[in-house]
């Protein structure tokens, strides 16, 4: 079938001409549309008091987003709680890790960051195993970073201070779409939310990283484009590889 209408299930770029989404749409002549299938929503503090969790219990943060920084804070904020000095942060990677300066003076000493890899980033907690972790996370995240805690018998308790909501896409006729581009588990639940009838019949999906995978296969529908992989190691150039097979078969 000829794909002429795409849907990324995310925000579009700041400067989509000079995107790789803006080279595909001029290189194969097609249509993108960018629409966030997932929102997030903060955990109130009255809701949060629930789980019994005293932050300051607490001598390190593990963030592997700037969701769980932005919300840590707020929940900081509205309990009343300030942060001591002496905290330290561990982050998944250095972009998170340099966000936290929204929130705290950037000391070398107790803000830690990986190479945005989960391995990676428990050999940096595991030599600060005195420390007693905090991990603020959603109610939907990966179970990798948790179990490898296990794994290596760190002191940790999980922290969900944020929701993943389903969007409203009632404004989106999603018929009109021939390919759609996923990139969590999340935006495959929303998809049957908001679209509880959704078939697939031709309709190309494409999705990013294993559980995307997982989450689309468990739905009963069939992965086209698969991302990442040694060819493709970006969706972007998932999709164009697959763009380009597709014009070749004409």
């Amino acid at each position: 079938m000829k794909v002429k209408n795409i849907l990324v299930s995310q925000p579009q770029p700041t400067d989509f001409e000079k995107s790789p989404y803006g080279e595909i749409a001029r290189k194969f002549n097609v249509n993108i549309t960018f629409r966030k299938f997932f929102k997030i929503e903060g955990i109130p503090a009255k809701d949060f008091r629930k789980d019994r969790i005293n932050i300051l219990d607490y001598t390190a943060v593990i963030f592997t987003s700037r969701n769980a920084v932005d919300h840590y804070f707020r929940m900081c904020k509205e309990m009343r709680v300030e942060v001591p000095e002496t905290m330290k942060y561990f982050s998944i990677s250095e972009s998170t890790a340099y966000y936290l300066q929204k929130y705290v003076q950037f000391r070398k000493r107790k803000i830690f960051h990986s190479k945005e890899n989960a391995a990676n980033l428990i050999d940096l907690i595991k030599k600060h195993k005195t420390e007693k972790f905090l991990f603020p996370c959603s109610d939907i995240h990966k179970n990798e970073i948790p179990k490898m805690l296990e794994d290596n018998k760190i002191n940790y308790k999980k922290a969900t201070i944020y929701r993943t909501l389903a969007a409203d896409l009632s404004d989106i006729d999603i018929t009109k779409f021939d390919m759609l581009v996923f990139f969590s588990p999340s935006g495959i639940k929303s998809l049957f939310k908001n679209y509880p009838d959704f078939k697939q019949e031709e309709t190309v999906l494409g999705a990013f990283g294993p559980t995307t995978h997982k989450a689309i296969k468990d739905a009963g529908l069939i992965l086209n484009i698969e991302a990442p992989t040694q060819a493709a190691p970006s969706m972007t150039m998932a999709i164009e590889l697959f763009l380009q097979c597709e014009a070749k078969r004409k």
